[in-house]
């Protein structure tokens, strides 16, 4: 007792005390703040740093791995281009088909090929891709163009359908083909295209989704590749994107899916012959491997990448072509961007997590005798841990989690290598794909570090199969961008939540919160990272990336 105050000791801490006529005096209130300065001085020093020092191992270590990841694909990629630059991908024949009379019109030395275009109320693009496909240069009566329509717009239903009617008018073989309901969506449509008994005679199958264009020439120029190489699957072609130059936005992806294009799947079709089927389009499968794999599957919104994996496992192969180019279109809108990056994030890991466990069971080792236990290692580890989970989880933890952190517990430090070194050679390596976006470089790091949060949601969605897990939301497309000069502003009466992202925004202020705490009481210069960060969080948040328009 000291002054009319006790201390009582409790094991190591001590519970100050003091008369009820002297709680108000300046002393004890210094007391009790003191207490309160060094009872979170322990809570820090024994409870929040060590964790986050181990965040900061963890982050060190998970960059190592996304930079390792990244050289490696880079170096097998740039090696096969500068080995195959005058041939065909590896050793695959790519001869032209033999004809006994070029001037013939017709020849049963033409495989029948079958051309697939799924679509949902497509009404700014249908004529683009019906056109497309049946201006393929193929013998006309080896060629079936089949349009699968799932609209629920009646009027887009008939204009479709005339369509239809006026290219048979012209001697085109084209089906058109409904269901009575959308179940299983893109994944249900295809596999009840299969079923119909004209397509039982078709040894090949091309699939463009309704934004593609493919060139006259592209059957011509990819099913030799299935021809000549009975191991083939499918051959996939690379995607060329018609409006890259609308807006931030596309410039951003364009980035991003070139990148993905030149090195991803260059590296994956030289090291193993497996790569994910992008997107459903843009490819030709051989029927055999289709059915071989049981077909189309709609148990996650990544069918595409489920067929491949399934064909995969069955000793299939595949080749990608980057000298092959489709047109296609690029999300213009924010909206449509995060719907359809939730459905490629999502799908995947609920893939992964179905398919995990059956690759590891003796049960199912029947399926895959043929394939190699590095082509499996590559499945596992590359295709879907590293790419898409380390690295998603990385980026988001890293510069909008960690960073901060940092600036609040200055005891745990990022080293230099870790917070500057790595990084910049990530993107640098990120941006080989598009040289001529190399000044958007920053812009497209904090674009992909804001997108980190969505995806990395989603796949949290699809690892623990919520009810978002199945979302299908049809990518908008708006066609010829010349057509729409009349594009306006989000309409007053759309809802507050397709307006503004509320976690974006959250996101933001702490970011904003942080750089300024660290400018004012730090002198590390953190806050450089940290502002331009939070910037872009309120430029998504607040739906100022990308084009606007109307909801009529």
């Amino acid at each position: 007792m000291e002054g009319g105050h006790t201390l009582r000791a409790a094991g190591d801490v001590f519970f100050f005390r003091a008369p009820r006529d002297q709680l108000s005096s300046p002393g004890v209130i210094a007391a009790v703040v003191e207490w309160w300065l060094r009872a979170w001085g322990q809570v820090r020093a024994e409870l929040l740093v060590p964790p986050l020092r181990a965040a900061v191992a963890l982050c060190m270590a998970m960059s190592v791995i996304v930079l390792a990841e990244k050289v490696f694909l880079g170096t097998v990629s740039s090696v096969m281009k500068l080995r195959l630059r005058r041939r065909p991908w590896r050793m695959y024949r790519c001869d032209p088909i033999a004809r006994p009379d070029e001037e013939d019109a017709s020849s049963e030395a033409d495989p029948m090929v079958l051309v697939q275009i799924p679509m949902y109320n497509e009404k700014e693009v249908y004529q683009l891709s019906i056109g497309a496909a049946c201006r393929l240069t193929w013998p006309v009566d080896r060629l079936i163009v089949q349009v699968l329509d799932d609209s629920t717009d009646a009027v887009i239903k008939e204009l479709v359908k005339s369509e239809c009617e006026r290219w048979a008018a012209e001697g085109i073989n084209i089906r058109y083909e409904t269901r009575k309901d959308r179940a299983g969506y893109k994944a249900g449509n295809l596999k009840e295209g299969m079923r119909h008994a004209y397509v039982r005679g078709c040894e090949f199958v091309a699939m463009f989704d309704a934004d593609f264009q493919p060139a006259p020439d592209f059957l011509a120029k990819t099913v030799p590749f299935l021809l000549h190489n009975p191991s083939l699957a499918l051959v996939q072609t690379r995607w060329k994107f018609v409006n890259a130059n609308d807006c931030l936005l596309t410039r951003m992806q364009e980035m991003s899916m070139d990148y993905h294009f030149k090195v991803e799947q260059e590296a994956g079709s030289s090291l193993c012959n497996f790569f994910g089927y992008n997107g459903g389009t843009a490819g030709v499968w051989r029927t055999q491997a289709i059915v071989e794999s049981g077909g189309w599957d709609d148990r996650t919104t990544a069918e595409d990448m489920d067929l491949a994996l399934r064909a995969g496992l069955l000793g299939w192969e595949f080749v990608y072509v980057g000298s092959i180019k489709v047109k296609s279109e690029l999300p213009s809108t924010l909206k449509a961007y995060r719907s359809q990056q939730h459905r490629w994030s999502c799908g995947p890991a609920l893939l992964f997590k179905k398919m995990f466990g059956k690759l590891l069971l003796p049960s199912y080792c029947f399926l895959v005798q043929k394939v190699s236990v590095w082509k499996k290692l590559y499945m596992i580890y590359d295709f879907f841990i590293a790419r898409r989970i380390i690295g998603t989880f990385f980026t988001l933890f890293f510069f909008s989690i960690l960073i901060p952190m940092i600036i609040l517990f200055p005891e745990a430090q990022i080293p230099v290598w870790a917070l500057i070194y790595i990084p910049t050679a990530i993107t640098l390596l990120n941006s080989v794909g598009t040289p001529r976006s190399i000044h958007l470089i920053i812009l497209w790091v904090l674009f992909e570090n804001v997108m980190a949060l969505h995806k990395f949601k989603a796949i949290l969605i699809g690892l623990f199969e919520t009810d978002r897990a199945n979302e299908w939301i049809v990518t908008q497309k708006l066609g010829n961008l010349q057509k729409l000069k009349s594009i306006a502003s989000v309409t007053g009466n759309s809802r507050f939540k397709d307006r503004f992202h509320c976690l974006e925004i959250f996101f933001g202020l702490s970011l904003l919160v942080s750089a300024c705490f660290d400018y004012i009481y730090r002198d590390d210069y953190l806050y450089l990272f940290v502002l331009p960060q939070s910037i872009m969080y309120f430029a998504i948040g607040f739906q100022f990336i990308g084009l606007s328009v109307s909801e009529d």
